[in-house]
């Protein structure tokens, strides 16, 4: 597979999604949403910096081959853990921030997509 950082190339086609992006993109909006207002009372600096990290850090690094666009091209392993970040981020912060069912809702979100996510991270795991 020819990419620009080549050492990064995944082997084999990268699987199918279904609706593993609908229910990751829901999970990184929560954590977008519910980890400033977790933070918001104890540090305003902190919440725009939880901004900054879970937006930011995705957007930058990727692994070549499971995105267009790759900034700074990371291992597999790399764009799991940023994944495995946003979930535990919203989960975590869900129950900070709001009441115990809507936290529980987010829970089972972040739930779902993590078995969703399984063909996608074990592609990623597999160089």
């Amino acid at each position: 597979m020819s990419t620009p950082s080549g050492r990064f190339a995944r082997s084999g086609p990268r699987p199918a999604d279904g609706l593993a992006p609908v229910f990751r993109f829901a999970s990184e909006l929560v954590a977008w949403v519910a980890t400033p207002w977790a933070l918001a009372s104890w540090s305003v600096w902190a919440a725009v910096l939880s901004v900054v990290v879970l937006i930011g850090l995705p957007t930058v690094f990727a692994t070549p081959g499971d995105k267009r666009g790759v900034v700074v091209a990371v291992p597999g392993f790399v764009t799991v853990a940023l994944v495995a970040l946003q979930l535990v981020a919203a989960v975590a912060a869900a129950w900070v921030a709001w009441h115990a069912a809507v936290a529980a809702v987010v829970t089972v979100l972040a739930m779902v997509t993590v078995v969703l996510e399984l063909p996608r991270w074990r592609w990623l795991l597999t160089g």
